[in-house]
């Protein structure tokens, strides 16, 4: 399952990215308001630093006017994804511009249906919102395994861009189940190096070594 960074902080993306775990990022309006920076120079140096797809998202809600958006984003940078909102006219903007061969990824996706018309109209990747289904007693995770089978059974090449993740257990979940993506808060994917039994066991390793009176270097 590859790891996308969803964020638009530029030093937090840098941290994780140095890690070699960062296979591209995810960023979307409320993102770029937290980052208090301009979208076209904050995705651009987000582009600069990360080799694999950078979702910018339009704020149109018109075909015609999603479809200048998403142009006027893909000029940032190569590795520009654009992301379109899971309406009819972002379906339609979705199928413009993936067939003028541009990466797509449509978001805002809470049934299955919703999946099925997105990788129809071509969408490089959906991304299923597991944590806002979980917010209302539904449990996301049935969802990314519906779109999971739903996918296989017609050899779509749509990715599930697992999205809203809200913990550790949501990356685990996702990965057992198959999404091709997980999209993530920096602190969620740093989360998941987290054991209390490593913390325990690196402590004990630490006070024998220092009993030894050795040093490596």
């Amino acid at each position: 399952m590859k790891f996308f960074v969803d964020s638009a902080d530029v030093e937090a993306i840098a941290e994780l990215n140095d890690t070699g775990l960062v296979d591209g990022v995810t960023t979307n309006p409320s993102l770029i308001l937290k980052s208090g920076r301009d979208i076209l120079e904050v995705t651009k140096e987000i582009c600069d630093m990360v080799d694999g797809p950078v979702s910018a998202e339009v704020v149109a809600l018109e075909t015609e006017a999603m479809i200048a958006e998403g142009r006027k984003l893909a000029e940032i940078a190569e590795n520009i994804c654009i992301k379109l909102p899971l309406t009819m006219d972002g379906l339609k903007a979705c199928k413009a511009l993936t067939s003028d061969g541009f990466k797509t990824n449509v978001t805002l996706c809470f049934s299955a249906n919703q999946a099925l018309l997105a990788a129809k109209a071509g969408a490089t990747y959906i991304s299923p919102f597991i944590g806002r289904l979980d917010d209302i007693n539904i449990d996301g995770m049935d969802l990314i395994a519906d779109i999971r089978t739903i996918y296989d059974n017609y050899d779509f090449q749509t990715q599930i861009l697992a999205a809203s993740i809200r913990s550790a257990n949501h990356m685990k979940d996702a990965a057992l189940i198959g999404a091709d993506v997980a999209t993530a808060p920096p602190n969620v994917i740093k989360a998941m190096a987290n054991h209390v039994l490593t913390d325990k066991g690196l402590d004990a390793f630490m006070k024998d070594w220092a009993k030894t009176g050795q040093k490596i270097l």
